[in-house]
């Protein structure tokens, strides 16, 4: 099992609005914010997600080909997310939907947080 996820921010305040609203949907809260460092977690055990500036000060940029995905308790709540993200300072990549097409084990929704990382939420039955 993976313990936390680090996130590189050019803007640790935006960066942490963007993950504040779609974290938010999918059952995580903030529980740090000291020094650039801002964590979120969920009541489970589920893994802790963070952002912060790079170690080696440089700015951070968004890793090609690198996606973290959330798993959603139900559809409504990839839309919900989807629709914070964009709202927080995040692109569409993919609007809410099933993935095929005719698919009904997957409904996902894909964004870019505000340094340009790619981010899924996604429900499965």
């Amino acid at each position: 099992m993976i313990g936390y996820v680090c996130i590189g921010a050019l803007d640790s305040a935006a960066s942490g609005k963007f993950y504040d609203a779609v974290l938010g949907c999918v059952g995580y809260k903030r529980t740090s914010d000291d020094g650039g460092w801002i964590g979120w977690n969920a009541d489970d055990d589920t893994c802790g997600v963070y952002v912060c500036p790079p170690y080696d000060k440089k700015p951070a940029r968004a890793g090609n080909g690198m996606m973290l995905a959330f798993r959603a308790k139900t559809q409504d709540a990839v839309r919900a997310a989807h629709a914070a993200a964009l709202k927080n300072g995040g692109t569409d990549e993919g609007a809410p939907g099933p993935r095929p097409a005719d698919s009904k084990d997957y409904y996902g929704a894909y964004m870019r947080d505000p340094v340009g990382n790619k981010i899924c939420v996604y429900w499965k039955p």
